[in-house]
């Protein structure tokens, strides 16, 4: 763990770091804690004049009051969800899962031997209190600490000899700021102890007989690169060089699809290694050579694609203002255009939904100009539209058929430390309940980059056990669980295969096809069969397993 932070601080630009978390934590830290001394302040003025007015006019000022909030609480919703879960993922979730993935590594490490599956969850849901208690109880001693410098009532007299409330704002913000983790860390712990347990999968289904069957090639974290011998951030020249395993994935695919014909091929994630456009210029270089292939296929955002600021530098950092993000999100939204513009519809409530190419429509001239020309004031004209075409749905051909649901699971982040970090909205996860509810007979695949959830998986080095799942995974998958039965769940991001469940939810974690190995050594990816009987559920059939060979490599005179 040490060794990677040290190698993140050698990268990383600590000014632009001390910048951004200026910005992102201290600034706001800071008008959190001043918010209640003006506040009060400001009350105790104006007070005498509301006190003042007429019944009348008081209940006019109310009037509008409420208007102006109900104008203006879905984007004000909006914001405070994404600045609610972004302090999650940099203040409580690092000190919980840190807390959690520690008890559990010293527990596999002396009781491994002892271990059942069933004992392994109870492990597993233990430690998710323990870790929660934990952090509740330091942060609760920090709050205690810094209380005596706090106060929380402002008068007209502090508003004159501002440096008057520079101590009282700082213990102000530290109280909040400890409070708040007290609280939700306690929460956090005892959701995940009290949530559906993760177990590998205990065994594959049966197609039931004259069951509809689906087809899917499952690929994921292609990290294409943009140079025939450039080497992959997560991999360095320690991985396959170059695109050539993908061009080799592509060809095997075809071979297959000829002979037992595919219903889809879904890449969940990471298509690019840095969302460059010379990387995605490769990507459709592959891709269109095999046009039955790209008929058939259908990705999604991963963090490579989105939150990767420079391949060359991985532990560069976005400022929040900067367009290069928004840029990234263009570059991956203009590619699932492409690919799938025409199918994939992007409002599950709408009746009928526009494709995704009809949702674009107005704004394909300001994607252009933004592309060509860059530029703040641009890049804030197309603030929304990412975001908004989420859930994708591909519905359904009959009430009884299978639909395809595309998430976007990136956290909204600049950080190298939480760019890999994951997050699915409240408005994204209702937009999804509505598409699946609308069709109650029809089976689901739901499809997104990142992890629910730590998996069972037994590790031997610490800082694998730190990963980058959703941060409001428990909540997510709570939220599916009514679904469970119908639905089957595939992500890429971890570049590991594991099948199993969560309670009612299956899901599929996909292998890198062309990460983790030498040139020399041979991948894997798995097609999926997916069955619906007569009776409703969606089937998992056992799925087949594809290698793809190394290259051999001939040693130097």
């Amino acid at each position: 763990m040490l060794a990677i932070a040290g190698s993140l601080l050698v990268e990383i630009s600590l000014p632009k770091l001390l910048f951004a978390w200026t910005v992102s934590l201290v600034l706001p830290a800071v008008l959190l804690g001043l918010t209640p001394l003006v506040a009060t302040a400001w009350l105790a003025t104006v007070s005498g004049h509301i006190l003042a007015l007429t019944e009348v006019g008081a209940a006019l000022v109310l009037a509008v009051l409420a208007v102006l909030g109900w104008i203006g609480w879905r984007p004000l919703f909006r914001v405070a969800e994404t600045n609610f879960w972004s302090l999650n993922a940099l203040a409580v979730q690092p000190a919980y899962v840190f807390c959690r993935e520690a008890l559990r590594h010293l527990a596999e490490r002396t009781f491994a031997r002892h271990f059942t599956p069933a004992g392994r969850a109870r492990m597993r849901a233990t430690s998710s209190a323990v870790a929660g208690i934990t952090v509740c109880g330091c942060a609760a001693f920090i709050a205690i600490l810094v209380w005596p410098g706090s106060r929380w009532i402002g008068t007209a007299s502090d508003l004159t000899v501002p440096h008057h409330l520079i101590v009282p704002t700082l213990c102000n913000a530290i109280v909040l700021v400890s409070c708040y983790l007290t609280l939700a860390a306690l929460v956090w712990g005892f959701a995940d102890a009290s949530m559906d347990q993760p177990f590998d999968l205990a065994a594959f289904d049966t197609a039931p007989a004259g069951s509809r069957t689906w087809r899917v090639a499952h690929l994921s974290d292609l990290h294409v690169v943009g140079e025939r011998y450039g080497f992959r951030i997560e991999s360095g020249r320690g991985g396959p060089c170059g695109n050539e395993r993908l061009d080799r994935v592509m060809a095997r695919l075809e071979a297959i699809h000829i002979s037992q014909p595919l219903d889809l091929v879904l890449v969940t994630g990471d298509m690019t290694d840095a969302g460059r456009a010379t990387e995605w210029a490769e990507f459709f270089d592959a891709v269109t050579r095999h046009p039955a292939l790209a008929a058939r296929m259908m990705v999604l955002p991963g963090n490579h694609d989105l939150n990767i600021v420079d391949r060359a530098n991985p532990a560069r950092l976005d400022l929040p203002f900067s367009p290069a993000k928004r840029l990234r999100q263009m570059r991956t939204l203009s590619a699932m255009a492409a690919l799938q513009g025409d199918c994939a519809r992007v409002d599950g409530a709408g009746k009928p939904a526009p494709t995704l190419n009809e949702a674009l429509a107005p704004y394909r001239l300001r994607i252009a100009a933004f592309a060509e020309s860059g530029g703040l004031r641009r890049a804030a004209g197309l603030g929304r539209v990412f975001d908004d075409q989420f859930p994708m749905i591909l519905p359904p051909d009959t009430e009884d058929g299978f639909g395809v649901a595309i998430l976007n699971s990136n956290a909204e982040t600049h950080f190298s430390f939480t760019n890999a970090l994951g997050f699915v909205s409240a408005e994204e996860t209702r937009r999804l309940t509505t598409a699946i509810s609308r069709f109650p007979k029809a089976c689901w695949l739901i499809a997104l980059h990142h992890h629910l959830i730590e998996y069972p998986m037994p590790v031997t080095a610490f800082s694998e056990r730190i990963g980058t799942a959703l941060v409001n995974g428990s909540w997510f998958v709570r939220k599916l669980r009514p679904f469970g039965p119908r639905i089957v769940v595939m992500h890429g991001h971890r570049h590991i295969d594991w099948i199993g469940t969560c309670g009612s939810v299956r899901i599929v974690s996909a292998p890198s096809p062309v990460m983790k190995s030498t040139d020399d050594a041979s991948t894997h990816f798995y097609i999926h069969t997916l069955a619906a009987g007569p009776d409703g559920p969606l089937y998992l059939l056992a799925p087949e397993r594809i290698e793809i060979a190394g290259i051999e490599l001939r040693s130097a005179d």
